[in-house]
């Protein structure tokens, strides 16, 4: 199993909390066993292994850290999300990007860009481009804001850079 096939199972986990009263321990207790994944395995290929003690802990560490912080996370989530009232963000996207900026708050061992990418490519699998786009930028802007480290956003192309070279126009030339 793969830190993102983890982070993803993590991110469903996550996901499952934001129906009903469960707590975070009451979710994993339920969820996160061998006959579970037995059973799952065979609706998903994401559950075609259990996760080893590592694997298992880092699991863990992220639905009981976004159960514990959610109200910040999601705060944090509403006040990047111009325009857009927290009740209108779809669950799964509000999951994923709870679960990425718990990493990035509080897991400083994980690279910022490897869990937003992450966060991202499953994004890819659960939601539409317009909302894939959306919590990439939620999480981007987030990133550059509290985190003196992360990369500038990279500039767009211009029409000018989109077109051939022969339709570039030339350079002005320096006087000599």
């Amino acid at each position: 199993m793969t830190r993102e096939e983890a982070r993803e199972i993590a991110m469903q986990l996550v996901f499952s909390l934001s129906f009903g009263n469960a707590e975070a321990g009451e979710v994993l207790e339920r969820n996160l066993t061998e006959e579970r994944f037995q059973t799952l395995k065979e609706e998903s290929p994401l559950y075609a292994n259990f996760p080893n003690r590592k694997q298992e802990a880092y699991i863990r560490e992220l639905v009981q850290g976004v159960f514990l912080h959610g109200p910040e996370l999601d705060q944090y989530i509403g006040s990047y999300a111009r325009g857009w009232s927290f009740a209108r963000i779809p669950r799964m996207a509000a999951a994923i990007m709870r679960t990425c900026m718990y990493e990035l708050l509080y897991m400083p061992d994980i690279p910022n860009a490897a869990a937003i990418n992450s966060a991202v490519n499953i994004a890819k699998k659960y939601e539409d481009p317009k909302v894939v786009s959306f919590i990439n930028g939620i999480l981007g802007s987030f990133a550059r804001k509290e985190f003196a480290d992360t990369p500038p956003r990279p500039e767009k192309k211009g029409k000018a850079d989109d077109a051939k070279p022969e339709e570039r126009a030339a350079p002005e030339e320096k006087p000599e």
